[in-house]
């Protein structure tokens, strides 16, 4: 029997053809360091998929988020150190776009050659990807022929990159994204005892959905990160200054 997630359109089930321009929405919401990239992780992770696409001769377009910078164009947050690290990671021509938006990048995706590799600046500039907008969405896909989904860490929100940009390309998962799924599908529906899964991450309002149907499968579950502060406060310790989603304690 196939298993649900494998049903899922995968990038090499597509017929992408020479020249084509492939939209990718990547995780590459890395750490940095005096405008250095600490740890470079998540963008060798995507590298299987970028190179599929650098091999099938498509202009590739990567979109990504970095840290939360609230709807605002702020420098601290921008990708453009990270162009450096994609152009040696994936080994071909890798520009950097100032927008992911509007007539600058329209005109940096129409410039791409075949193989070659456009980044653009930080969606989360823009406060309508957070709000899945579909004119923001619309605009992200304009110049493309194809979107590829390889953001395992931002699936799960609803954002104009993740949702509503579906709606205007012929869509697919990458490589990364199908084992992701696959290795999740495979620990959930029958998982090696004892299975203790960890969570992490800043807010518990993004995992709480995830962490309810877990319960029903592991046998212990490990809260960490920031969301931590949360379930502590919850158990009346005091967390001081700690990010705290108020809302979220009951």
């Amino acid at each position: 029997m196939t298993r649900p997630v494998l049903k899922l359109k995968r990038v090499q089930d597509t017929n992408i053809e020479k020249g084509s321009t492939v939209l990718v929405r990547v995780d590459y919401n890395v750490p940095l360091k005096d405008g250095k990239v600490s740890d470079d992780t998540r963008i060798r992770e995507t590298e299987k998929t970028i190179k599929y696409l650098i091999d099938k001769k498509a202009r590739i377009v990567l979109i990504a988020h970095l840290g939360r910078p609230k709807g605002k164009v702020d420098p601290k947050y921008s990708l453009e150190p990270l162009r450096s690290y994609v152009e040696n990671i994936m080994g071909a021509k890798t520009y950097f776009c100032s927008d992911c938006v509007g007539d600058v990048a329209r005109e940096a995706k129409s410039r791409l050659g075949d193989g070659e590799i456009l980044l653009c600046e930080n969606l989360r500039f823009h406060p309508e990807e957070e709000k899945n907008d579909e004119s923001f969405a619309k605009q992200l896909a304009d110049g493309c022929n194809y979107f590829v989904q390889d953001a395992f860490g931002a699936i799960h929100r609803a954002h104009s990159s993740t949702s509503a940009i579906t709606k205007y390309l012929p869509s697919s998962i990458g490589f990364l994204l199908q084992k992701e799924l696959e290795y999740l599908d495979k620990i959930v529906t029958s998982p090696q005892r004892p299975f203790v899964a960890i969570i992490g991450g800043a807010k518990v309002s993004d995992k709480i959905d995830v962490l309810l149907s877990l319960l029903d499968s592991v046998d212990v579950l490990i809260i960490g990160g920031a969301m931590a502060y949360t379930f502590l406060k919850a158990q009346d310790v005091n967390t001081g200054k700690s990010l705290v989603e108020d809302d979220k304690v009951e």
